[in-house]
């Protein structure tokens, strides 16, 4: 059976895997039709996914078919759409005891700490799976993605009237834009890239975008923007430590920073910056099981339209030659799709 392994970083190859077994109880054996790439698969092709394990065959933003269910499995049967919840968790440990496995103790993240669907089938945990009887399997493999921006919003807890800022408009950052619009906040993006803001203007009517220059004068304009006050909920989805520890200065007195990127380099900062306005800082992981339902049905009423957000498609065979490019903020990915399967 086909899959693409990352076999140390820059390092992809073709490989022939075993078939998986017949699944067992509570299992479904599934077939990749479509995989997403995403910021954690880019930084684990560039060695900088400080959780990320290889060799790995990559794959966890994914849309798949259930061909074969084991004993015990009731939310789904062979032939069904799903979206797949990547986060494997334990279930025991203190964090999956209070209901946050998202942040297990214990978590393997599928296509990041243990082999994922960059490969024509695989065996799962069928309760990671969610259903759709009208997405496609490109809707349903954005799902993931915008799991984690629903779950970065949901911990800066913006409110109607808030001023809030979001510092990168990649994939994450754009995902926190979806659910941050749906609160009634009054939206800021900030890039260093001119197209990822003019895409935040057109596709989502974002009246305020900065260009991050680094000489601070972008202060400025979020002064103007926010009467003076700065931002109730900064989100910060960059993964740059720069750009993390320069976060702090767009923060509101009492304000939130929510980090949702990820580095492996250290983040520092004076800390008056943090003491003096009692600021809160954040970290996010991962998503909650019911985002994916809650995303999944805002998909299929329109709330969200995953239209714009795809703008590179590329078959299995060609995955290799490609990917370093998607990797350049210039050649303009949105969001590239595999096509896995038919």
């Amino acid at each position: 059976m086909r899959a693409i392994r990352l076999q140390e970083p820059k390092h992809f190859e073709h490989i022939e895997i075993d078939e998986p077994s017949s699944p067992g109880p509570g299992q479904a054996l599934v077939r990749t039709h479509r995989m997403g790439i995403c910021g954690t698969d880019y930084g684990g092709y560039l060695g900088k996914m400080p959780f990320f394990r290889y060799p790995r065959i990559p794959g966890h933003e994914l849309g798949i078919e259930v061909l074969e269910v084991g004993d015990g499995v009731t939310n789904v049967k062979p032939g069904d759409r799903c979206s797949v919840e990547p986060y494997m968790n334990c279930g025991e440990c203190y964090a999956c005891r209070k209901g946050n496995g998202n942040c297990c103790e214990k978590l393997n993240v599928i296509g990041v700490m243990i082999d994922g669907g960059l490969c024509e089938r695989f065996l799962i945990r069928a309760d990671k799976l969610h259903a759709s009887e009208k997405l496609s399997f490109e809707q349903l493999a954005l799902v993931e993605t915008l799991a984690i921006g629903c779950h970065a919003t949901d911990r800066g807890a913006p409110k109607k009237g808030d001023h809030v800022l979001i510092i990168g408009a990649g994939p994450i950052g754009l995902a926190t834009l979806e659910f941050t619009r749906l609160t009634g906040a009054t939206i800021t993006v900030m890039d260093m890239v001119q197209s990822r803001l003019d895409f935040c203007r057109e596709t989502y009517g974002v009246a305020h975008t900065v260009v991050f220059s680094g000489d601070g004068s972008e202060l400025d304009k979020m002064k103007e923007f926010t009467d003076g006050d700065m931002y109730a909920v900064v989100t910060d989805a960059t993964g740059n430590n720069r750009s993390m520890a320069n976060a702090l200065n767009y923060v509101a007195h009492t304000g939130s920073l929510v980090y949702v990127g990820i580095t492996t380099d250290e983040v520092s900062f004076p800390h008056p910056k943090l003491h003096r306005p009692e600021m809160t800082i954040k970290g996010s992981r991962n998503a909650m099981p019911s985002d994916f339902a809650r995303i999944i049905s805002l998909i299929e009423d329109g709330t969200i339209n995953t239209s714009p957000w795809i703008t590179h498609r590329v078959g299995f065979d060609s995955v290799i030659e490609n990917f370093e490019t998607y990797t350049r903020p210039e050649t303009g990915v949105i969001k590239a799709i595999i096509e896995v399967a038919d």
